[in-house]
């Protein structure tokens, strides 16, 4: 009995001290992870910049209404707008419209990072940071739009085309969207502190220097110049330059034009090239010159002849395609006897310069007159050499006859 009584004991005092154990562990645990709650809701206070997660989330969710209004403002107003622009005739509100939609719903972007730092209320070297941001993001909205402005400003002053050439109004139109990104570079450079002149004298103390080295740059921008000047060539025109290149004019550049070969494959010529060397303009051609020396045959008579020249005169005279003189020469007349064939050239000009309708117009010309010719009892000669032989050699009966002889 005493020992079971000693072995109870035992049994209780070892259970006592496990349940002091596990409580005291559970109060440890408690105690760490109350200091570790603690460090939570310090970094969620603290969070970035002296600024709680909370605000942070706030502010996030402050530019997400904006960029939420900007889909809105998107689909529903800019939807109205272009409604209302098809409806009227004019294609400058067109033009407005497409170059102020992007820089609009860029401004969304701008105000939604704006209330989200001034809800931050950012201080000292921060606020001062956001400020400059913010006023840079502007900067950027505004000179956006004046950059795609000048697109529809330029096609609502066309009629200056009159005075100044397209190439020239393309030019001018580079030469602005250039301005107004340098400008807007030192709008956002003066924004953060960043003084302009210092640049501008250091850029020409460098340009002095890099000028030395390109004079061809320089050679070839005042050769664009005087192309546009002189007017020798514009959009669209059919150019040669012997040794250099021959093809359509597609732009003209500050440095380099584009001309298209007629294999479709491009030429960036410096414009120095075009300026020094004569230069070739098929496209200002007042019209188009046919020019042949049609052979007819040495059995053709005076008066085939004859026949042959008037009815080809008579064609050319009847057909408005053809320019008449005094406008333009127009020669049908016997010019040379030739090797083979007595010749006869058409000389004449068509009204059309166009390529492919004056390739009409010649093959209309040319089915004219091999029926005059035909019509005339006579043909076209072709190249030929008579042979004449004084003495035949002698036959093989006349050498068997004579070497028996």
């Amino acid at each position: 009995m005493a020992e079971d009584t000693l072995l109870r004991d035992a049994r209780a005092r070892a259970c006592g001290g496990l349940i002091e154990g596990v409580l005291g562990g559970m109060q440890g645990i408690a105690g760490n992870f109350s200091d570790y709650w603690e460090l939570v809701k310090d970094v969620w206070q603290t969070g970035v910049l002296g600024h709680s997660i909370g605000d942070i989330l706030v502010a996030i969710g402050i530019f997400g209404i904006f960029y939420v209004l900007r889909g809105l403002f998107t689909r529903f107003v800019l939807a109205i707008a272009d409604r209302w622009v098809e409806r009227t005739e004019t294609k400058i509100d067109d033009y407005i419209r497409d170059a102020i939609r992007n820089p609009l719903r860029f401004l969304f972007f701008a105000l939604g990072f704006f209330f989200a730092t001034e809800y931050l209320a950012f201080e000292d070297v921060a606020r001062t940071f956001t400020e400059n941001l913010n006023r840079s993001l502007i900067i950027v909205a505004i000179f956006w739009a004046l950059y795609n402005c000048v697109g529809p400003v330029s096609q609502g002053i066309k009629k200056l085309e009159r005075v100044l050439t397209p190439e020239i109004l393309d030019w001018l139109i580079a030469g602005a969207k250039t301005a107004i990104v340098l400008v807007a570079a030192a709008t956002i450079l003066q924004t953060w502190g960043i003084q302009v002149a210092p640049i501008i004298a250091g850029l020409g103390l460098f340009g002095v220097a890099v000028a030395l080295g390109a004079q061809d740059l320089f050679k070839n921008l005042i050769g664009g110049m005087s192309i546009l000047i002189e007017r020798r060539f514009g959009f669209g025109d059919w150019i040669k330059v012997d040794g250099v290149v021959e093809g359509t004019v597609e732009k003209i550049g500050f440095r380099s034009t584009r001309v298209r070969q007629f294999d479709k494959a491009p030429v960036y010529v410096p414009n120095q090239h075009l300026s020094d060397n004569a230069v070739i303009n098929y496209s200002a051609m007042t019209y188009r010159r046919i020019s042949w020396l049609i052979g007819v045959e040495y059995r053709t008579t005076h008066e085939q002849l004859q026949r042959i020249c008037d009815d080809i005169r008579a064609y050319l005279a009847s057909v408005d395609d053809f320019v008449q003189p005094p406008l333009a020469p127009l020669f049908v007349r016997v010019d040379s006897f030739g090797a083979s064939s007595i010749d006869i050239m058409v000389y004449c000009f068509t009204r059309t310069t166009v390529w492919g309708e004056w390739l009409e117009v010649k093959e209309a010309l040319a089915y004219r007159i091999k029926q005059i010719v035909e019509g005339a009892g006579t043909g076209f000669a072709f190249p030929s050499r008579s042979i004449y032989v004084e003495t035949m050699p002698p036959s093989v009966d006349e050498v068997v006859t004579a070497r028996k002889e």
